[in-house]
């Protein structure tokens, strides 16, 4: 007897769906699954053998085939454990009825238990396009997909209130999830309230979180270069749903995401270690999964003491930074993964820190500052969009008594310059200043005969590259935002200037 029902498998983000059939024919008993299974799928046979009999089934003495279809896409993981049971259950007779519009995913234990899985939102999107009305998850993963309107999704804890559920005995409720519920969920954060000093910094920080603009903070050891950077995340604006969908999406695949969570409304803050290889930071592995620079997808990306990083895992970024995607090529075929981020990258300007420092000599030779320096290649420091130099603190700062702005109020300005951007390009796709594609670039960047005349000269004087130019227009644009106003105006283009003047402070110094 054949049986079939669906259930889902994942290539990067997407999922697909994967039709589970099972056929019991005369012969030598045998278990075999077909369909271009990994070797966790394959296993599945003795996970559901073990949980059929623990749990007072019948397991079928006869010739056993599992195919999943289509067969020339590879299914991995555990996940076809519980749809593979039930189309036994099917085939053998022990269950009844119709599952044409049901699909299945979850791993079992050997006393039948389902236990919970990657992938949960992508799958359940899928399921939804293709027809499915009700889907059937390990219950630790039904909040995240009963986000999905339109789709019943039941929690199953284990196999035998699966078949009480099929068979009308004893139904499951759906999970009902609200996915704004913790979108006004106040998580404690790091205040701009705390850094004292510093005012030229914050403003940059400010600037760079309205637009999405990534930084290079770069001073002496204890200016405050990584106290400032993990603030950012106070002041980030507001994420919309689309936003929450994509990032929640990323950090189920990754199996990353927080338990019994419906969407993340933070925006993510990934710090990873300059030991990181350049696949942790781009993504990879045998069963690709997403690297750092996606986990910081619609959120900052943090890159401290970057000169430490290897060559090869800083040049990772060049191509994500311009693209906004990373796609990773194997032998099997291709993943693509978004990586819309705001990098915040911190660096010393020399390897004993003080080279330019006010009241403390560097120890460095010039050829050592030389080399240091030298690690940060051109193409990557032109796609930092501001260069901000973070001094030392003086004392009268430190010791005074006076309370520095909260990130709460920094964080009203941001949200309302990027509404302004939001209603710009609403129905373009693009989320914020820092992602204006070239074909709208000159006509959101309207200039003022001020503004034109000032950049021309610095475009001359600086010897600007064009995309240093695109992303000078950019800044200009999102500073006029924080100051509402519709034309960048020359103190608007004067501002975004003094950001790109650092490499020839430092790196193109005479």
């Amino acid at each position: 007897m054949v049986s079939f029902l669906h259930s889902l498998g994942l290539h990067g983000m997407n999922a697909f769906m994967v039709k589970v059939e099972a056929d019991l024919s005369n012969g030598l008993p045998s278990f075999e699954v077909v369909g271009l299974p990994d070797a966790a799928v394959k296993e599945s046979r003795d996970r559901v053998r073990a949980a059929l009999k623990n749990c007072g089934f019948t397991y079928p003495v006869s010739k056993i085939t599992v195919n999943l279809a289509p067969a020339d896409k590879r299914k991995e993981g555990p996940i076809y454990d519980l749809p593979v049971l039930a189309a036994l259950l099917y085939a053998s007779g022990q269950l009844e009825g119709d599952a044409e519009h049901c699909a299945m995913v979850g791993e079992l234990s050997l006393s039948g238990e389902v236990r919970p899985v990657k992938g949960i939102l992508p799958m359940a999107l899928a399921a939804k396009q293709a027809g499915i009305t009700d889907f059937f998850v390990p219950a630790e993963n039904a909040p995240e997909g009963a986000v999905v309107e339109g789709l019943r999704v039941y929690p199953v804890t284990d196999i035998r209130s699966l078949v009480m559920h099929l068979t009308g005995q004893r139904l499951i409720s759906p999970c009902v999830s609200d996915p704004f519920s913790g979108r006004n969920t106040a998580f404690p954060l790091p205040d701009f309230s705390e850094v004292r000093g510093q005012e030229a910094a914050k403003r940059a920080l400010e600037i760079a979180a309205s637009g999405s603009h990534n930084v290079l903070l770069i001073g002496p050891p204890g200016s405050g270069k990584s106290m400032l950077a993990k603030r950012v995340p106070s002041i980030l604006p507001d994420m919309t749903l689309e936003e929450a969908i994509t990032t929640t999406q990323i950090y189920s695949v990754a199996g990353t995401l927080p338990g019994e969570s419906t969407l993340m409304w933070e925006r993510p803050f990934r710090a990873p270690h300059h030991t990181i290889s350049p696949a942790g930071l781009s993504g990879g592995g045998t069963v690709v999964r997403p690297g750092e620079i996606s986990l910081a997808h619609n959120g900052v990306l943090f890159l401290d003491e970057l000169p430490e990083f290897h060559r090869d895992t800083m040049e990772v970024l060049r191509q994500p930074l311009e693209d906004g995607t990373v796609t990773i090529s194997r032998v099997s075929g291709s993943v693509t993964y978004p990586s819309s981020i705001m990098l915040v990258a911190a660096m010393n300007p020399c390897p004993c820190g003080y080279f330019g420092h006010p009241t403390r000599a560097c120890v460095c030779s010039p050829s050592a500052v030389d080399r240091y320096l030298g690690k940060i290649s051109g193409p990557l420091l032109d796609r930092l969009d501001l260069h901000v130099e973070v001094p030392p603190v003086e004392f009268d700062v430190l010791s005074s008594g006076d309370k520095a702005e909260s990130s709460a109020r920094i964080r009203e300005r941001v949200n309302a310059a990027r509404e302004r951007q939001n209603q710009r390009f609403r129905g373009t796709g693009i989320t914020c200043n820092a992602r204006i594609t070239p074909d709208l670039l000159h006509e959101v960047c309207r200039l003022s005969p001020g503004a034109q005349t000032l950049l021309k000269t610095a475009f001359e004087r600086l010897g600007l590259s064009a995309r240093a130019f695109d992303r000078v227009l950019k800044i200009s644009r999102t500073i006029a935002d924080l100051d509402n106003c519709d034309t960048i105006e020359p103190r608007h283009a004067a501002e975004a200037v003094q950001y790109r003047a650092l490499d020839r402070k430092y790196w193109n110094a005479p």
